[in-house]
């Protein structure tokens, strides 16, 4: 699985992408951030806070209980304004 961090996630977590084989169970983009969170502890508890950052799977806006697997592409940022 491919793991993408934009922006502010990027910047904080010092990361722009990761290649990671996240055990069977993670098989939904809130249990692969609950893994990332149990696994590196506080700082990405803040940063992938589901109240401030969006998600997209295999490059679609995506829900937190949205399907993932081993070939997929997950992106976390925040949310964007502009106008």
């Amino acid at each position: 699985m491919k793991i993408c961090y934009f922006a502010r996630v990027r910047e904080a977590l010092g990361l722009d992408h990761e290649l990671l084989q996240p055990p069977p169970q993670v098989d939904r983009v809130d249990r692969l951030m609950a893994h990332l969170i149990a696994a590196r502890g506080p700082l990405w508890a803040e940063v992938l806070d589901p109240e401030r950052i969006l998600v997209a799977v295999n490059q679609q806006i995506a829900a937190f209980d949205t399907p993932i697997g081993a070939d997929d592409e997950v992106a976390f940022f925040p949310p964007m304004t502009g106008g």
